[in-house]
């Protein structure tokens, strides 16, 4: 049993750890659209606390200004004309999300430039292509105190949500030039810091803010990605329209102090991007998205990754849980418990969040639902197996008890049989009675070794026991339970013809096994022939085996039962009308002891015409005790 328990538990354990194996890699591999789709919902359901302020503007180039303006072919003349009232309002800085880098008309060109080179903290956009960024013209870059990248980032499923925090065109393994973001160079300037350092890998330091950052599985080239904390309902960045601040140059004085960001929100522009807050309705510009990531760096709210190891150790304890759970708790409280590991591991993002950590939903809730299948599934099958194994357990102390009694009944019978012989004919001689009186004294010594006997049996079919070899001489076993059986056939009137048996006769075995094999033979033909018939026992040798053979003139059999009589509790349709007690037991109780013993059971019959039961075994040779066992070896 302490064996069966090891085992258990390490096929217990090693499912769960296949769980776990299987439920992390699924997570890398597959999880990426449960992931996001749980933290766009955690975004979205998620309000962040209140920023204390606005730190940035946007000065949106909408399709109204378009339409005033003459269209998108006269966005430097739209500067020209706006960038004097921005600057008079005196923004902190000023964020230009317009591609500068082709040339215009001259005239236009000098007077963008001169635009912008009284401006303080001005930041132009710059692109970066295959054969390296698309800067703006020389005129233009004089003016600005720093030029970043405009890239963001889209996840497979077409989803803005992070910004490279920095792009690297390499045209050579020893040369590259690296651009910063423009969220990230307008938070420079904004901090008034001098430069950014790059603190670990992944993360870079602004001043007195560190930026957390992370690494797509596309490596390091791709830049490390800040995730964008975007701004709900009321929350949202004031934006202009650059059209009413022409109209209106008061408007100017809401962009003091601020991070003013200039580019095109117009939809007819193509520049739209779906982020996590979208859910269906207009997308995001590109220039909104900068000034969000802006202001999740102005604000701190960022959102780093959990480390890897710390969603192992989740991982790991969900599994645990479940296994624990259907372990040590009954029924409808481990599913209980299991219905609250799940629900845990569907919290356990949404907590992470609130700390500033995103933690892969598919590292929690996969291992979670697949440790609780396993676990439930596995404790079904073992329940249902325990359930079986009590049935059959049941199952066969029925059948001993039957067993017993079945067998228990004959020699009370036999001791039966024979005080009524006595108390009927009083006049018995004295030899008679006293031959009845050691039939009743050896068959009440039989009924105290009978229960040893059936014990012995059934040791010796579950291999528990090994068999005894003596030497068992055949005529001595035979005639010994034919008087034992005399009784029984008397009170019926059937006769019992012992054939004469060779004094050379010899098998090996268990002589109490074998004596109940042949008694038992001997009181079914009794039992089941009619009065005033005859019973006859032989036994002979045909080569190397010994027969002993049981004839009667009974009932009888047809093949079909022939084929069945030694299932435990068959009995044949005439032997219950006969009105014969038995359980049907007894002969597959012989058919164990003589396989057992290496030999086989005949049986000829037929319906009415009686039946001939045959033991036949492997013969042992007279003055050599090795003999049976070299018989037994050959048959097997």
């Amino acid at each position: 049993m302490e064996r069966r328990g090891w085992r258990r538990w390490a096929a217990y354990s090693g499912l769960l750890c296949l769980a776990l194996v299987v439920s992390v890699l699924a997570s890398i591999y597959f999880g990426g659209s449960v992931d996001n789709w749980a933290y766009d919902f955690i975004l979205s359901a998620t309000n962040p606390k209140p920023w204390p302020r606005h730190h940035s503007a946007i000065l949106g180039i909408d399709e109204r200004t378009l339409r005033a303006q003459g269209g998108a072919r006269n966005l430097r003349n739209m500067l020209v004309k706006v960038l004097p009232v921005v600057n008079s309002a005196g923004p902190r800085v000023v964020v230009i999300d317009v591609i500068l880098s082709d040339r215009e008309d001259p005239s236009t060109d000098a007077a963008l430039a001169n635009a912008l080179r009284p401006i303080h903290n001005l930041v132009l956009a710059s692109d970066l292509q295959k054969d390296g960024f698309e800067a703006p013209l020389p005129e233009f870059a004089r003016a600005a105190a720093a030029i970043g990248h405009v890239h963001v980032e889209m996840d497979d499923d077409a989803v803005t949500r992070a910004i490279p925090l920095d792009k690297r065109y390499s045209p050579s393994p020893v040369h590259h030039e690296q651009k910063w973001a423009l969220a990230l160079e307008a938070f420079r300037l904004w901090s008034g810091v001098g430069q950014i350092e790059e603190i670990i890998p992944s993360s870079l330091r602004v001043g007195n803010t560190t930026i957390p950052g992370y690494y797509r599985d596309s490596g390091k080239e791709e830049g490390r990605l800040m995730r964008i904390r975007f701004a709900h309902g009321g929350q949202a960045i004031p934006r202009y329209s650059l059209e009413d601040l022409l109209e209106q140059p008061g408007l100017a004085s809401n962009l003091a102090g601020k991070v003013v960001f200039i580019g095109s929100t117009a939809a007819t522009e193509h520049d739209r991007l779906a982020t996590p807050l979208t859910n269906g309705g207009e997308p995001a510009s590109g220039i909104e998205i900068n000034a969000e990531a802006f202001e999740t760096m102005a604000n701190g709210l960022f959102l780093a990754t959990a480390s890897e190891y710390l969603m192992l150790l989740f991982a790991l304890g969900f599994v645990t849980a479940a296994g624990l759970a259907f372990r040590y708790l009954p029924g409808w409280m481990a599913y209980a418990a299991a219905v609250l590991i799940l629900v845990a591991a569907g919290l356990t993002p949404y907590f992470f969040f609130r700390q500033g950590l995103v933690f892969a939903a598919s590292m929690s809730i996969g291992p979670a639902f697949l440790g609780c299948a396993c676990a439930a599934g596995y404790y079904h099958l073992v329940v249902r197996r325990n359930l079986r194994r009590s049935e059959a357990e049941r199952a066969l102390y029925q059948q001993k008890f039957h067993f017993a009694t079945h067998e228990l009944r004959t020699p009370l019978a036999t001791i039966q049989a024979s005080s009524e012989l006595m108390a009927r004919f009083p006049s018995l001689s004295e030899e008679k009675r006293k031959q009845i009186l050691q039939n009743i004294n050896s068959e009440s010594k039989r009924l105290a070794r009978l229960v040893e006997i059936f014990l012995n049996v059934e040791r010796l079919s579950a291999g528990q026991m090994e068999l005894k070899h003596e030497a068992i001489p055949v005529k001595e076993m035979v005639e010994l339970c034919v008087d034992r059986t005399r009784p029984l056939a008397e009170r019926k009137q059937i006769a019992i013809h012992l054939e004469p048996v060779p004094e050379t006769l010899q098998i090996s075995g268990d002589r109490e096994l074998m004596e109940y094999a042949c008694y038992n033979l001997l009181t079914n033909a009794v039992k089941y022939s009619p009065q005033l018939t005859q019973v006859t026992v032989s036994a002979t040798r045909d080569g190397g085996d010994i027969r002993i053979a049981v004839q009667d003139q009974g009932i009888g059999m047809d093949q079909k039962e022939v084929k069945q009589v030694f299932q435990k509790f068959y009995r044949t349709k005439k032997a219950e009308e006969s009105g014969e007690a038995g359980t049907g037991i007894g002969l597959s109780i012989v058919q164990q002891i003589v396989e057992q013993h290496g030999g086989e059971i005949e049986v000829a019959s037929q319906p009415g015409a009686g039946s001939c039961f045959t033991l036949v075994l492997p013969g042992r040779s007279v003055g050599h005790p090795q003999g049976a066992l070299s018989t037994v070896a050959e048959r097997h």
